[in-house]
């Protein structure tokens, strides 16, 4: 089960520079806007953390390791 990340976590698990990942989200912010995220937004819940690595092709499993520190 995914928990909130960080976009921060979330670009180092995509591989991407904190603005690049800043850059794809901004075509994405009425869809975000959904689950009450704005630009400032920086913890991001569970349902929005599936639906950014379903999106952009970020391996769950990357993404635990990035955060472990493994990767």
């Amino acid at each position: 089960m995914l928990k909130s990340y960080s976009k921060c976590e979330l670009a180092r698990a995509a591989g991407v520079s904190n603005s690049t990942f800043q850059r794809w989200l901004r075509g994405q912010r009425e869809h975000l806007s959904q689950w009450g995220i704005n630009p400032r937004t920086q913890l991001l819940p569970p349902i929005a953390v599936r639906w950014i690595c379903h999106q952009y092709g970020i391996d769950e499993e990357d993404l635990h390791m990035v955060i472990r520190g493994h990767k």
